[in-house]
């Protein structure tokens, strides 16, 4: 009944840590996607003043 109840165990173990590494994993592809998102808007806003800039030059 030990070894029984030691597998059981283990494997709620196992349940419970994929789903603290699917949350993990959920919060940093979260985190990436916003980053990306900022980073195009970012670019765009630099390549908009810089099409500003050299159109009021010339």
């Amino acid at each position: 009944m030990n070894a029984m109840g030691r597998i059981l165990l283990i494997a709620a173990a196992v349940i419970v840590g994929f789903f603290l590494l699917g949350s993990v994993l959920g919060l940093i592809a979260g985190l990436v996607k916003w980053a990306l998102i900022i980073g195009v808007v970012a670019l765009a806003v630099m390549a908009l003043t810089k099409i500003l800039r050299s159109r009021d030059a010339g």
